[in-house]
């Protein structure tokens, strides 16, 4: 994968470590509305990592602004229910650190 949209503050620095890994990274600014996605380009990413749950509407905006996107929540916290029809792969920081994730990601 060569370009990733992140949402939300990344404390583990999931971010980072994907750019090591040679991943051009974007940041969804905001709530990750579909403005914030969209500004992110969101439509060219490969890969769509979720930070934050309480910014879970933005999982089905991507997949509807990018039906291709690969989702990833690294996050510690259980997703919402109504994200469970989603294609999401579920990471937990505490099980798998940011450069781990980084290296199987890209």
């Amino acid at each position: 994968m060569s370009e990733a949209v992140i949402a939300g503050t990344d404390p583990e620095g999931l971010g980072e470590a994907l750019v090591e890994q040679g991943v051009s990274v974007r940041r969804a600014a905001g709530t990750a509305a579909r403005d914030d996605l969209q500004d992110a380009a969101i439509v060219d990413a490969d890969l769509f990592v979720l930070t934050d749950v309480g910014l879970a509407t933005a999982i089905p905006l991507a997949r509807e602004l990018n039906p291709d996107v690969r989702v990833v929540a690294y996050t510690p916290d259980s997703l919402p229910e109504f994200v469970g029809g989603q294609e999401v792969v579920a990471m937990d920081p505490a099980l798998l650190g940011p450069e781990a994730v980084a290296e199987e990601l890209s």
